[in-house]
């Protein structure tokens, strides 16, 4: 063989190698392209924080057929690419505690960040006709306990206010809000609420101050119907103002007794001045075992029906008395002269405490302990009327609470909206384990939300204006805010509910 032919040959080999090379470097790049575009959606360069795991760091998340794939620090390249640089992206919020429509409402809480409204105080009276009405009808994940309140209304022939979403909205009143049930009516009632546990109630629900004829022996019964089917119970307390720690203390006996787990409502406005003090009992009998949780949201003022039984007696009250309510739908005062053509009307009032300072600090105290979760209380009307909590709560946790006061960490307060709420309720609705955290196989319930903006806009004139700073929401990895607009005419929300039996 020549030199030359030598040389001819060396240079054929080499290329035959360059182009091998080039073939290989190919393919890996198709093949690293092709995986990566197998992603439905990436959320990129956010700040990715999952209260399960203590993750808190710039990631990028890989979302295929409504679940979280991947978490990683690596490049990911998918079908539809959400650039969260210097965003927070975390679990969607979980709200234990809402009313309403959803086509009223969802855009007001997708805005503030939930991803999941469950109506567990007020509840309903028949769970398949709850479930039925919102199927394809709502934007965000939906569910509801069995509520011991409309139930009672019903075996005590109460009137009773339906929305076309199969949602009561009145309160008990005359013999269902005063009245001791016979032990016929306890008996009919026990079949009602059994019957929504049956149909996949997610708790038994609720409001013991509107219902105050319904005994101790009452309550106990359905905490034991509870029990029986692996339920918790979600409890607006009893109003025995002055004496808040035997409202307390009834919730905790009532667990102990029956093995229930029991979670109170809204703890601050519940216990008033006392609630530091209610805190340290609730956290007390944890460490003694007792399976009990509670909740707060970010407002001194309340809401609820003038026509409730909470009013009655009115007659007789002193001017201050009237002097801290306003219909909420004009903001105008309540007062002795109109007090009774108001009830006659029915519908919502503001309250206000008697002591806006000492309300505050209650308040903080609730927000900042470490056993309470955040969730609104809160509904709207159609004509935009109702509490700013219902559009405002968690974006004001985010913006005032954490950001501009640093009452607490903004770890903390996602682990507060998130994971908490769902550990509550995953015994019984074991969907529940794949939501409040990002992680592989969780669901891509996802909001992205800027911690340096976001902020509750609604006030008590106007309640129904949308907080901003959220940048978008995911429900099951389908978007219903995008770009900071809601997505209207979308309705990717799932039934939050137990097994059938």
């Amino acid at each position: 063989m020549t030199d030359k032919e030598s040389t001819d040959l060396s240079r054929g080999e080499m290329n035959v190698w360059r182009g091998a090379s080039i073939f290989v470097a190919v393919f890996c790049i198709a093949t690293l392209t092709i995986n990566a575009q197998s992603y439905d959606t990436v959320i990129a360069n956010g700040r990715v924080i999952d209260p399960e795991s203590g993750l808190n760091a710039v990631r990028n998340i890989g979302i295929t057929n409504g679940k979280v794939v991947i978490v990683t620090s690596k490049r990911l390249i998918g079908k539809t690419i959400v650039e969260a640089r210097k965003l927070v992206v975390a679990p969607g919020f979980i709200d234990l505690n809402t009313y309403g429509m959803p086509q009223d409402n969802d855009r007001f809480r997708a805005m503030d960040g939930v991803a999941t409204a469950l109506d567990l105080e007020g509840g309903t009276g028949d769970v398949d006709l709850w479930y039925r009405a919102r199927a394809g009808r709502s934007a965000l994940n939906y569910g509801v306990g069995i509520g011991h309140e409309p139930v009672r209304m019903a075996v005590m022939k109460a009137p009773i206010k339906l929305s076309l979403f199969g949602e009561y909205i009145n309160s008990a009143t005359g013999d269902a809000a005063r009245k001791p049930a016979s032990e016929t009516e306890l008996n009919e009632i026990k079949r009602l609420v059994e019957r929504g546990l049956r149909q996949g109630a997610v708790s038994v629900s609720f409001g013991i101050e509107y219902t105050p004829g319904a005994s101790p022996w009452e309550i106990l019964e359905m905490f034991r119907l509870a029990a029986k089917y692996g339920a918790s119970c979600h409890v607006h307390m009893r109003s025995l103002e002055n004496h808040y720690f035997l409202e307390t203390e009834e919730m905790i006996a009532a667990s102990v007794i029956t093995g229930a787990p029991v979670h109170i409502k809204h703890i601050h406005s519940s216990c008033g001045p006392d609630s530091a003090q209610c805190l340290q009992i609730l956290n007390e009998a944890r460490t003694s075992g007792v399976k009990i949780t509670t909740e707060t949201y970010p407002y001194t003022v309340g809401m609820t029906n003038i026509e409730s039984s909470l009013f009655d007696g009115w007659e007789g009250k002193p001017d201050e008395y009237f002097a801290r309510m306003t219909w909420a739908k004009t903001g105008e005062q309540i007062t002795k002269q109109n007090m009774a053509e108001f009830r006659k009307i029915g519908g919502w009032v503001a309250v206000y405490p008697r002591n806006s300072e000492a309300a505050e600090r209650s308040l903080r105290a609730a927000i900042a302990h470490p056993l309470t979760m955040i969730a609104s209380d809160g509904t709207q009307g159609a004509d935009g009327s109702g509490h700013p909590r219902s559009s405002g709560t968690y974006a004001r946790i985010l913006g005032r609470y954490v950001r501009e006061e640093k009452l607490i960490q903004l770890v903390d307060a996602i682990r507060k909206m998130t994971l908490m709420p769902a550990l509550q309720l995953e015994g019984r609705v074991p969907a529940m384990k794949n939501k409040g955290r990002i992680r592989v196989g969780a669901d891509a319930d996802i909001v992205i939300f800027d911690p340096n903006t976001i902020i509750d806009r609604s006030t008590f004139e106007e309640p129904a204006k949308q907080s901003e700073g959220v940048r978008f929401l995911m429900i099951g990895g389908s978007f219903v805010v995008k770009g900071g607009k809601f997505q209207a005419g979308v309705f990717h929300g799932r039934p939050i509910r137990a097994a059938s039996r």
